[in-house]
């Protein structure tokens, strides 16, 4: 079993789990407060009247829809920004082994 353990904690199978679970975990919450409050304040800070997701842009009658890209970048930047800051105050980031110098 020592050698089981030792296999996880080195090859940083705890942070990759860890990642994932995190991931996982907040994934909706943080999806409802962008959806729900960061989206909605971004569209009326750039003059789009509903959602920021249907903002787009006719360019010579083609419809560039860079709403949905903006809130995806946004849904990305506030998951990672959680996982990173929860994995260190939790001090998850100390649980993988490092590897010893041969």
């Amino acid at each position: 079993m020592k050698g089981f353990l030792d296999f996880i904690r080195e090859q940083g199978v705890v942070g990759l789990a860890v990642g994932f679970i995190l991931g996982g975990a907040v994934s909706k919450l943080v999806s409802a407060l962008i959806a729900d409050i960061i989206n909605p304040f971004l569209g009326v800070a750039l003059g789009i009247v509903g959602d920021l997701k249907t903002a787009s842009i006719i360019i010579a009658g083609a419809n560039i829809m860079y709403g949905n890209f903006l809130a995806v970048f946004v849904d990305f930047l506030v998951i990672a920004g959680v996982v990173y800051f929860g994995v260190k105050m939790m001090g998850l980031d100390k649980l993988d082994k490092k590897p010893q110098q041969k």
